[in-house]
């Protein structure tokens, strides 16, 4: 990947490559574990958590790994703790369904208690936990605005300046060493952004699906995909189709 041509130059922190972008002139930083960081208001954005997806399933007669929501809430623990935000927006579908937080062990509770302690944190309401977040520190909203940026789980058709949203699991694929390489993204062409999933078992869907018709200006679009220790800034015309 590293043949690709950056549409921004990668900055590095604690061993780690981090792009900036701007999304309706507010400066971010794209981290490679999945969260959008705000310096200038201190805020740490994190997407399609879909914690406790593997009970959900468990509820349904299908087993899945009980280890999704402790390995996504690790991964959280370490970009709060690399940010040290004062406040964490979670944009929605923070739980795979409406029973998810009620039914959150105490142990991944006390968890997310921890890394809420000093902090402001919002909970987005998604598609997946419309009734917000139960029995755990911060607000559920439907929506927020905040810094000149608004925060929801969907992307609009209308409202689309400034916006920050999930929900669509973005992806993108691009050809490394004769092999197409896939990685989740951040999807941003400087009006708004789509985060990428931030859980472990969450899949993903290429920004030239049909549900991503409308969102982004394609010629200003830009994938920054997730490498292990760095994000990789894509132009949508360098990705394969």
């Amino acid at each position: 990947m590293h043949r690709l041509v950056h549409a921004i130059s990668p900055q590095a922190t604690d061993g780690f490559f981090q792009s900036r972008t701007d999304i309706n002139g507010v400066v971010a930083i794209c981290d490679p574990l999945g969260g959008l960081y705000l310096p200038e208001s201190r805020t740490l954005v994190v997407s399609d958590l879909h914690l406790e997806k593997g009970s959900a399933f468990a509820r349904r007669g299908m087993m899945l790994p009980p280890y999704d929501t402790l390995a996504t809430l690790r991964i959280l623990e370490a970009v709060v703790a690399r940010h040290n935000p004062a406040t964490v927006i979670s944009l929605g579908d923070n739980f795979h369904d409406r029973k998810g937080s009620a039914a959150m062990p105490e142990t991944f509770r006390h968890m997310v208690a921890a890394m809420a302690h000093g902090r402001e944190w919002i909970w987005i309401n998604g598609n997946h936990d419309p009734d917000g977040a139960s029995g755990l520190p911060g607000a559920s909203m439907d929506e927020l605005r905040h810094t000149g940026l608004v925060f929801r789980h969907e992307p609009s058709k209308g409202d689309t300046i400034g916006e920050i949203a999930g929900h669509l699991h973005p992806a993108a694929t691009v050809r490394r060493r004769e092999k197409s390489v896939r990685r989740a993204c951040f999807a941003t062409d400087g009006k708004r952004l789509v985060m990428p999933a931030f859980g472990v078992t969450t899949g993903g869907l290429d920004l030239r699906h049909r549900a991503m018709s409308g969102l982004f200006d394609r010629q200003q679009l830009v994938a920054h995909m997730l490498g292990r220790d760095r994000i990789y800034s894509v132009r949508f015309a360098n990705l394969l189709g």
